[in-house]
């Protein structure tokens, strides 16, 4: 499946951010800061020119690691944080993209070494490589969608920083090359000879950055168009990122002479010029580019400012009321054909467009409902059952909420699924939930009046017409009930117990922790004592992206842990581990589909594409679609 980027770059420009010191400078930190190591230090400072960004329209944001690679870091005596600073920064910048819950691509910055390449300098180009690779895998464990290489003046640097990247993933990079006043590199190559060099390289994006004003830089890329027109074939995407023109000093600090309205003009221009992503370099602050986002918004139909969530219940939409109480699709399908479902997470703060717009594409790739989790690991996120209706609303596709008795009585309880019922979300997956001591917020304690299998009690009754009372709610609800299992646990004789007791109290289908070998599976099954369980299984599968991801989820996340093949996989698979994550993926699918009616899967770091390209060895079979009619 494609990236994120290069689908959103088929629907028309993007803007991206603009100057990460600059704003860390204007926040009281002085020139002479290791600013990556704010990262660390200072990590709300980062975040606030992130979020700032965020709200003036930016639809790809930098991560604070410009100067991440070991060589300028040692200027400071950092060069043993490497990884901490990287992935931090992806890391914060991913906590806010989360927060905003706009779909945006975090992009993992890479400058140059600081350092002079061979046959000039004393840096051997292989030394280069390393360090840029040693970054790269850390921003890679990060978790970011994309690479921005830039403000490369030496083109044999340029070339080391995209080897040291892909020798460990295949994700878009974007390579920016910094000119002078004169139009020229400071090699003194041309912009025609800059593209003609980076066409022999594999990468997704090219373009020019920094050093220079928008006047400048119009000139170059325009030149750099022309050279891209005429190449056969799927030519690179183009970039530009002025500086706010040429700073002079004042007070010892840096003032950049550019106004807002000068890069409204620039936006323009440089779209008009063929350029696919606009931004801003050094100089450059979130009123750079929300003028810029302005500018944007008038000439083009693709929208890159913040979708306004409240609006989006204004629009016409698919009811999923259903006064007949008839069982939900996904119910009626229980058993009868392979289901297929994919996780989304809700959003940390109030807009939820990341979250629908990945719905929308998992139902597109054949998904015949969408798991909305429940606060996992226990840090606030937005309610599940408000995702759940939101979703089912405005994209046409069942949910099943993931519902805990971590944060609610046994009064609260019943009334959220009453509500749920009412609003159409009638799949629920009954979950006791991680406790408050897990997750961030000190102070916090759990409710757990009943634990699981007493919530499947509760809603198995409400489907008799009673409350856990024995009180008439009034008729019978018709939810569908889920409940889970981790055969990976040590003690698997508890763990059938349970199981046994979940169906007993009335779980209709059951879905598994992640499973990364079939035989675990099938050793479950042996202790329960049974071939195949009395219900439905929903089978997890959890895609890998790297070594790193692997180790982090079988050593630090709790319900979650990996056989010693899938581990030894993923170390081999070295730069192509994505690819081996979704092969792995598929061959347990493919293997496990005789034993289980459907797949749950968990994608990690909101990269839905995957979870599509896993399904999809399942064949083209049409996913389930909301029925009801068109109401305001």
């Amino acid at each position: 499946m494609p990236n994120p980027l290069l689908e959103k770059l088929k629907s028309g420009p993007l803007l991206c951010d603009g100057a990460m010191g600059t704003s860390l400078f204007a926040a009281g930190h002085t020139l002479d800061t290791c600013l990556e190591m704010l990262n660390i230090t200072h990590k709300e400072d980062v975040a606030s020119v992130h979020r700032a960004m965020l709200n003036a329209g930016a639809m790809i944001i930098e991560t604070n690691t410009f100067g991440g690679n070991r060589y300028r870091l040692e200027h400071h005596g950092h060069e043993d944080r490497v990884r901490d600073v990287n992935f931090r920064g992806v890391k914060i910048a991913r906590e806010e993209r989360e927060i905003s819950g706009n779909d945006v691509i975090v992009a993992g910055s890479v400058g140059p070494t600081g350092r002079t390449l061979e046959p000039f300098g004393q840096l051997s180009v292989q030394a280069a490589e390393d360090a840029f690779r040693e970054q790269a895998e850390a921003l890679l464990e990060g978790g970011v969608d994309c690479f921005l290489i830039e403000t490369m003046g030496d083109m044999q640097e340029m070339h080391a920083a995209i080897r040291g990247i892909r020798a460990v993933c295949d994700l878009p990079i974007i390579a920016s090359v910094s000119f002078g006043e004169d139009g020229l590199t400071i090699r003194r190559l041309t912009p025609e000879a800059v593209i003609g060099d980076l066409l022999t390289a594999n990468v997704d994006v090219v373009g020019a950055n920094c050093s220079v004003g928008p006047k400048v830089l119009l000139r170059v890329i325009k030149k750099m168009r022309k050279s891209l027109d005429q190449v056969d074939g799927d030519a690179p995407k183009l970039i530009a990122m002025p500086n706010a023109g040429w700073p002079t000093t004042s007070g010892g600090k840096w003032v950049y002479p550019a106004t807002p309205e000068y890069f409204a003009d620039f936006a323009t221009n440089a779209i008009d010029a063929g350029a696919d992503i606009v931004g801003g370099c050094c100089g450059t602050t979130h009123e750079h580019i929300a003028a810029m986002n302005a500018a944007i918004a008038a000439i083009t139909p693709h929208e890159i400012h913040e979708v306004d969530a409240p609006a989006l219940l204004k629009q016409p939409r698919l009811s999923v009321v259903n006064l007949s109480d008839e069982p939900t699709q996904l119910h009626q399908h229980l058993g009868n054909r392979f289901l297929r479902c994919v996780e989304i997470q809700p959003p940390k703060g109030f807009n939820p467009t990341k979250a629908i717009e990945g719905a929308r594409l998992l139902k597109e790739a054949g998904v015949d409902a969408i798991n909305v989790a429940d606060s996992p690991m226990a840090r606030v996120r937005m309610s599940a059952m408000t995702l759940c209706y939101l979703i089912q609303h405005e994209v046409g596709i069942e949910t099943i909420l993931h519902y805990t008795t971590r944060d609610r009585s046994m009064m609260g309880l019943q009334s959220d699924l009453l509500g749920a019922h009412a609003s159409g979300v009638r799949n629920i997956l009954a979950l006791t939930g991680d406790p408050p001591s897990l997750g961030d917020n000190i102070g916090s304690t759990g409710v757990y009046d009943v634990d699981s299998i007493g919530l499947i009690r509760i809603i198995a009754g409400m489907n008799q017409g009673s409350d856990s009372t024995g009180t008439s709610i009034g008729r019978d609800a018709s939810f569908t009930i889920a409940c889970a299992v981790d055969p990976t646990k040590p003690d698997l004789e508890d763990e059938a117990r349970r199981l046994r007791q979940k169906i007993e109290a009335g779980a209709h289908f059951v879905m598994t922790q992640p499973i990364f070998d079939a035989q675990v599976w099938l050793d479950f099954l042996e202790i329960y004592g049974e071939s195949r369980l009395p219900i439905p299984v929903m089978i997890g599968i959890l895609p890998l992206h790297n070594s790193k991801h692997a180790e982090f989820l079988h050593n630090e996340l709790p319900g979650i842990t990996l056989s010693d093949e899938a581990r030894r996989r993923m170390k081999l698979a070295g730069s192509n581990g994505r690819e081996e994550g979704v092969k792995m993926a598929q061959e347990l699918l493919h293997e496990l589909r005789a034993h289980a009616e459907g797949v749950y899967l968990m994608p990690s770091f909101g990269r839905y594409e995957t979870a599509a390209e896993v399904i999809s060895i399942l064949g083209e079979e049409p996913a389930l679609a909301l029925q009801g009619n068109r109401q305001n």
